[in-house]
C-alpha cells in the first residue's frame, strides 16, 4: 500500500533538536483589542474606565486644577481689594457698627460649613465605588447650598425691613455688595454641584471624568473659607 504524504506545512515536523511541546509554547496568542478603545495616558484620566474614557474631558487633570486655581486667585483679589477699600476708610467702618447683623447669618455659616463636610463624604463614597453613598451626599451638599443662598435672601429682607438698603450709605452698600458678590459665586459651585448629582452614574463607572469632582471639591471649599473669613470681618468690624 502506498504511503500517502502530505505537503501541508503547516502539519510539518518541528525541526530536529526541538522539542514539539516546547515549539507550541513559543507560539503565543496576541489579546485581540476588539471592544477596547484607544489607549489613553493615566495622566488623562485613563484609569476611570479600563483605559479608556469615552466621554472625558480631553484636557489633562493637572490643566483642569491649574485653571481653578487661577480662577480662584482672580476671585481672592476681587475680595480682598473690596475688603481693603472698605477697612481702609475708618468713616465707613464706623457707620458698620449701626447696622443689626441679622441672625440668619449664624445658621447660614453652620449650613455652608457643613456642606464642605458632605462633599468630603461624598467624594469618600465615590472613591469606594458606592454610587448611592456619593449621590445622596452630593443632593445634600446641593440642599444645603440652596438653604444657604434662601437664608442669605432672607437676611436681605430683614436688613430692608429695618431701614437698611443698599443705597442708605456706603457701609450698608458694602454689606450688599460683599454678600451678594459671594452669593452669585456659589451659585457658580451649586451649578457645578448639581451636574455631580445628575452625573453621578456616568461619573461612578467612568464614563465621565473624575477630575471634575475634585475641581468642584475645590471650588466649594474656598467658597466656604471665603464666606467664614467675610462672616468674620462683618463681626469684626462691627464690634
Amino acid at each position: 500500500m502506498a504511503r500517502l504524504e502530505r505537503s501541508d506545512s503547516s502539519l510539518a515536523a518541528p525541526p530536529r533538536g526541538t522539542d514539539s511541546k516546547s515549539a507550541l509554547s513559543t507560539t503565543k496568542l496576541e489579546p485581540s483589542n476588539y471592544g477596547r478603545g484607544p489607549d489613553v495616558p493615566e495622566s488623562y484620566g485613563g484609569g476611570d474606565f479600563g483605559g479608556w474614557n469615552p466621554m472625558g474631558w480631553s484636557s489633562p487633570p493637572s490643566a483642569a486644577r491649574a485653571g481653578i486655581y487661577v480662577a480662584l486667585a482672580s476671585v481672592a483679589m476681587l475680595f480682598a481689594s473690596l475688603t481693603l477699600t472698605f477697612v481702609l476708610r475708618p468713616s465707613l467702618t464706623r457707620n458698620l457698627a449701626h447696622i443689626p447683623l441679622p441672625h440668619v447669618l449664624y445658621l447660614n455659616t453652620i449650613l455652608l460649613a457643613f456642606s464642605s463636610l458632605t462633599l468630603e463624604l461624598a467624594h469618600a463614597g465615590l472613591a469606594s465605588a458606592r454610587r448611592w453613598a456619593f449621590q445622596a451626599w452630593t443632593m445634600l451638599t446641593l440642599g444645603l447650598g440652596l438653604a444657604f443662598v434662601v437664608g442669605q435672601l432672607l437676611a436681605w429682607r430683614e436688613l430692608a425691613a429695618a431701614g437698611v438698603y443698599i443705597a442708605g450709605n456706603p457701609s450698608s452698600a458694602f454689606f450688599y455688595l460683599i454678600t451678594g458678590a459671594h452669593g452669585l459665586h456659589l451659585i457658580g459651585g451649586l451649578l457645578a454641584v448639581a451636574y455631580l448629582a445628575l452625573k453621578a452614574r456616568e461619573i461612578r463607572w467612568g464614563l465621565r471624568r473624575r477630575t471634575v469632582v475634585d475641581v468642584t471639591r475645590i471650588y466649594w471649599h474656598f467658597m466656604d473659607g471665603l464666606w467664614l473669613c467675610l462672616f468674620a470681618l462683618l463681626i469684626w468690624l462691627r464690634t
